[in-house]
């Protein structure tokens, strides 16, 4: 069996917490490479950045949708991060900043994602 039909296999049997756990771990693992890579190699760095503001844009996105079940202090609250996480974006590509906020912002979205 191949590589590709074992990845179908899990993301059938994952339900979606799983599956946000997944996707979240990717990103995170992307910016802690782009981290020790630095802007030596700026198209890791930019790649990065960009997946993790994509995937933000879909939490925030999701929260908003009027029939989303989450409470909705959580959902402003995930929607006030990802304001937080795009402009901390912007700072990286612009000016440098530290990338160590985006990436602690995302392991607590896993911890909680795998109920810790």
């Amino acid at each position: 069996m191949s590589i590709q039909a074992y990845q179908r296999a899990a993301t059938r049997s994952e339900n979606p917490r799983e599956t946000e756990y997944r996707v979240f771990a990717a990103v995170t693992a992307n910016l802690v490479k782009a981290k020790e890579t630095g802007r030596a190699d700026i198209g890791v760095l930019a790649q990065a950045i960009h997946d993790n503001r994509r995937l933000w844009s879909v939490f925030a996105t999701d929260c908003a949708q009027p029939g989303n079940a989450l409470a909705e202090g959580t959902r402003a609250q995930i929607i006030s991060l990802a304001l937080f996480v795009d402009r901390q974006c912007s700072a990286v590509l612009r000016e440098g900043a530290d990338m160590d906020p985006l990436i602690d912002i995302n392991r607590s979205m896993m911890e909680g994602l795998a109920g810790r």
